[in-house]
């Protein structure tokens, strides 16, 4: 291990790098809950054309565990831990599946299929062009707005915000004791992380899930009788679910309504958000560990964007949503993680929780949704780097950051930032400075918008 992963040379060792790994997983294991969560359709309360939970709860982990070690092996000098993303989950389930009328196999195409093109770019030098084609500011609101859109999810499904006829929106019941619940554990997930407490988020949710499987009196203005629990708890431990459902996908394995018109737009999205959100992650996770040289260039960034891009094939193949890398694996790079072997660790962790799929459907979904809003802040945080003293720069970013979260769809708020960016170009007179890979998408989204 120690020739291997070259322990001296990146002033670490064993040790160091299994703490590194649990302080890492620590810090993203809520995305064995909440992934399989969201693609279920448990939120609506139905699992009629959505992915089924048990089977999404293994090929969570079995995906996670697998592209860790992938990173570890491939990587080798990249502490990452990588898993199902957050907003790219959400988009296949609300967006693709639920919006567009995908099957869960069609789904499953879509995703494998901006898997092998990710992987195919990141052998290229391609890779770096679309890297430094994108502007900043348009990639910091992206990245805002799918934390938007992942906090109107959350709220929903906390119960804080509810459907109105005429405002369409409005305030939900406040007064319902899981969505005051709910509503405390979030502010227990942010107040943690505050006092730098690692693994915040999985605290949060187990200890108020707890709390709501616990025998409670009655509660004034809610149906609780006395000694009756908020939630039900279905148990612990388990053997793990089949992944049965994935063979069933690929027997329906469809292509046909992926290559259309709303099909490719989908592979684009899914590909345009795994591509930068890797890339933005990866480049942060460096800046910690002292990776970035003199000149800002990330020190052998192009092993961990194969690495990564192998893992959201692998992931794919799985049956459950594109993986990527995971920006709390900084956690693990202030631990001391400095090589592969923390990802490996971090791996291992995952397998060893396969046995947890009762503990994950007894989660009540007002916790589950406090972690989604917790969750989207992280996305959201990132806007005070965008340049707002560019009105022709921040303008395309905020469009990008509401757009998304009005039309249920992260694809929309892509599209329609990029056709304002091109146009604004053109209008002000900058378009001969503009990269090409602007006019690309552009053109790209206004085609998906008219076919």
């Amino acid at each position: 291990m120690d020739k291997y992963f070259e322990y001296r040379k990146h002033k670490t060792n064993f040790k160091t790098e299994v703490i590194a790994g649990v302080t890492t997983f620590l810090t993203m294991a809520y995305i064995m809950f909440l992934n399989p969560f969201i693609l279920s359709g448990e939120f609506a309360g139905t699992e009629k054309g959505f992915f089924d939970f048990g089977g999404v709860f293994t090929a969570t982990i079995v995906a996670a565990a697998l592209s860790c070690f992938i990173m570890g092996f491939v990587g080798r000098s990249w502490p990452v831990g990588l898993a199902s993303g957050m907003g790219l989950n959400a988009l296949v389930a609300f967006g693709i599946v639920a919006g567009m009328g995908f099957t869960p196999a069609e789904a499953l195409s879509a995703v494998l299929i901006a898997g092998i093109l990710f992987l195919l770019v990141s052998l290229t030098p391609i890779r770096a062009w679309i890297i430094n084609s994108i502007p900043k500011s348009l990639k910091l609101g992206i990245g805002a707005g799918i934390g938007l859109f992942l906090a109107i999810i959350g709220l929903e499904i906390m119960g804080v915000v509810g459907d109105h006829p005429v405002t369409l929106v409005t305030l939900g019941d406040i007064k319902n004791p899981l969505v005051l619940l709910g509503c405390l554990a979030l502010v227990v997930m942010i107040a943690l992380e505050k006092l730098k407490v690692k693994g915040n988020i999985i605290i949060g949710i187990l200890f108020f899930s707890i709390l709501a499987w616990l025998p409670m009196w009655e509660w004034t203005g809610a149906t609780i009788k006395d000694g009756a629990s908020l939630a039900k708890f279905n148990g612990i431990f388990s053997a793990p679910p089949s992944m049965m459902y994935l063979f069933d996908a690929f027997e329906g394995f469809n292509t046909g309504k992926v290559f259309t018109a709303s099909g490719l737009t989908v592979i684009f999205t899914l590909f345009f958000v795994d591509f930068f959100d890797t890339a933005g992650t990866l480049t942060a996770v460096a800046n910690v560990a002292g990776k970035v040289d003199s000149k800002g260039k990330v020190q052998d960034i192009e092993k961990a964007m194969l690495a990564d891009s192998i893992g959201t094939v692998a992931g794919g193949l799985m049956g459950t949503t594109t993986v990527t890398s995971y920006v709390e694996s900084g956690a693990g790079v202030k631990a001391g993680g400095r090589t592969g072997m923390t990802s490996i660790v971090i791996g291992v962790l995952f397998l060893l929780c396969l046995g947890f799929a009762p503990l994950a459907t007894s989660l009540p979904k007002e916790i589950d949704g406090a972690a989604l809003v917790y969750v989207s802040v992280l996305f959201v945080r990132n806007i005070v780097d965008i340049e707002w003293n560019d009105i022709a720069e921040s303008a395309p970013a905020v469009i990008a950051m509401i757009v998304m979260p009005l039309t249920y769809s992260i694809s929309n708020g892509i599209a329609m930032a990029f056709i304002a960016y091109a146009l604004i170009k053109i209008l002000s007179g900058k378009s001969a400075k503009t990269s090409p890979a602007i006019w690309v998408v552009a053109v790209l989204s206004v085609l998906s918008f008219t076919l």
